[in-house]
């Protein structure tokens, strides 16, 4: 999403993940801070976020929900039976249950799901063992590399089906989100497919309320990024001193998730060996969620090479599934 910034990797002890002590030094470093909205989906933020997928000004969930339980023999039947499904950021898995039992009505069926939240995989792979003809592989890496690993497992002549449900695809820039689909059609075969979910432009209002909801679930969300700062990189952010902000950036097309500093400060992460300093209304920006218009998604991945064999569209929300083919 932003440019890399040049700092140096200290030598740090073998509890900490490098890569989430990277990620913070590096956006917490640049002029305009902000940290992957990946790193939102700890234990605790993957449970926090299960409870906003239910809260009523939610829909994207529910409508993602009902058009997989609804179109998922369709699915499948138009992806060409396939043995092999791969999904990126699976979390638990809920919504993927109905192409899975759909798929294991016409074959055996192997599934891999794809997420850096080991808790999530777990209970993914708890709630789907029971499936008949499924057999369940999690893969506990990042989207890329967990991608490369899936597909190395394909067996000589199967048909893989990539799921990337959600709308997670709208965390990407416009071009970002390109690039992953060009690199998932340089891992596929002609005849593999990928089905994408992505959240459809709808009125400001109902936008602001999926993403800042009366119960503030969706602020603690975000501010457990901050916790989890503290609890693994001995951060000393004080929650209390921050603030939850949902903006919507109508020209990008996109909702922005910031935490606000209520006032000027300095924060101590001991791990890092680093203090940062917040002036006064300054923001961390930690999610960008892109919103599409149907024929812009088509476009996109006509641009990474895929061609668009069928869409399937939740109305009363406003959210599609396409699915595309690779020629």
């Amino acid at each position: 999403m932003f440019a890399p910034a040049t700092v140096p990797r200290p030598s740090w002890s073998e509890s900490v993940d490098p890569r989430f002590a990277q990620d913070v030094a590096d956006g917490l470093m640049r002029p305009r801070k902000t940290l992957p909205a990946s790193w939102l989906y700890d234990e605790v933020g993957s449970a926090l976020f299960e409870v906003i997928t239910v809260l009523p000004e939610y829909g994207l969930t529910r409508a993602d929900d009902a058009l997989l339980r609804r179109y998922a023999k369709d699915i499948i039947a138009a992806a060409g039976e396939p043995e092999l499904i791969v999904e990126l950021g699976s979390g638990t898995g809920t919504k993927t249950r109905h192409v899975l039992e759909a798929a294991a009505q016409w074959k055996r069926v192997d599934y891999l799901p794809i997420d850096i939240s080991s808790s999530a995989l777990g209970n993914c792979e708890s709630a789907l063992r029971s499936l008949e003809r499924v057999s369940v592989n999690p893969i506990e890496d990042s989207y890329l590399p967990g991608l490369e690993r899936a597909f190395a497992r394909r067996r000589s002549g199967a048909r893989v089906l990539a799921l990337f449900l959600g709308s997670t695809i709208g965390n990407f820039t416009r071009s970002g989100a390109t690039d992953l689909l060009r690199c998932i059609r340089g891992l596929a075969a002609s005849g593999d497919c990928l089905l994408l979910g992505t959240d459809l432009v709808k009125p400001r209002h109902r936008l602001i309320e999926a993403y800042d909801d009366p119960l503030g679930v969706t602020a603690s969300f975000n501010l457990n990024l901050l916790a989890r700062i503290n609890r693994e990189l001995g951060g000393e952010f004080e929650l209390s001193t921050f603030a939850h902000v949902a903006r919507y950036n109508e020209r990008e097309a996109r909702v922005e998730m910031h935490l606000r500093s209520r006032i000027a400060q300095e924060v101590e992460i001991e791990a890092l060996d680093l203090t940062v300093a917040f002036r006064r209304g300054e923001t961390i920006w930690t999610e960008s969620s892109h919103k599409f218009r149907p024929d812009d998604v088509g476009r996109m991945a006509g641009q990474a090479g895929w061609t668009t064999r069928h869409r399937w569209i939740d109305g009363d929300w406003g959210f599609a599934e396409t699915l595309f083919a690779c020629p």
